[in-house]
């Protein structure tokens, strides 16, 4: 199981969205194909085909709860990261 897998299971569990590391949610969605701009601490992620756009902030080195089920929501409306397997 490779390291992008393990982080789109924790994402998809749900039982831990206070604790996923920051980090991890951003390689998450660089590796899904999403394009990043940074301003300050915001991290504004977007793709073509995807019709939401996630603003992400970090609180200490953790990603914030309800960004983690945004990004849940959109890995599983959008079929993303074989999520219909997992």
């Amino acid at each position: 199981m490779s390291k992008y897998e393990k982080i789109i299971l924790k994402v998809l569990r749900g039982a831990s969205d206070k604790n996923i590391p920051f980090d991890e949610l951003c390689s998450l969605l660089e590796y899904l194909g999403f394009q990043v701009r940074i301003r300050g601490s915001h991290h504004i992620y977007y793709k073509d085909g995807i019709e939401e756009i996630l603003n992400l902030q970090p609180k200490n080195s953790k990603a914030k709860p309800y960004q983690v089920k945004q990004v849940r929501n959109i890995i599983l409306n959008y079929k993303l990261g074989g999520a219909g397997n997992v």
